[in-house]
């Protein structure tokens, strides 16, 4: 189970901005730090602002903030604003479904360490990086 392009891209951008959430960013800034592709960084900006992360400040001195708190602010919900969250929830094998009664080859194998991934997904907070980089 890997992290999709568009997922890190999105998780990316709100450590970057949670580590240095006292400065307004610009588009500008986050791409040249970043390295996002700039129409890919332009569009997941927007639907981090349409998902209610992150407002923008337009004009010369314009940039994005945050618009709720850190602590508010889960992995899980990152992702599965810009992609789903049930993607990572399915089968390891691409299946759409591991039946319990028929599961597949890796069931039993891979599905604790996908709950323990899932669940930190759900308990992790942009916070919880702040306060791990200040240590």
């Amino acid at each position: 189970m890997f992290i999709s392009k568009t997922s890190e891209y999105a998780l990316r951008i709100l450590t970057y901005m949670a580590l240095n959430s006292e400065t307004q960013l610009s588009a500008t800034i986050l791409f040249e730090e970043l390295r996002i592709p700039k129409r890919y960084l332009m569009r997941l900006l927007t639907d981090l602002s349409k998902s209610g992360f992150i407002q923008a400040t337009r004009g010369r001195s314009g940039g994005y903030v945050f618009a709720r708190p850190l602590e508010s602010i889960f992995f899980s919900e990152i992702i599965d604003s810009v992609e789903g969250l049930l993607s990572y929830e399915g089968c390891v094998l691409g299946n759409p479904v591991c039946p319990i009664d028929k599961p597949c080859a890796m069931h039993h194998i891979w599905d604790k360490p996908k709950l323990t991934f899932l669940q930190t997904l759900k308990t992790t907070t942009l916070a919880d990086l702040k306060e791990a980089d200040n240590i």
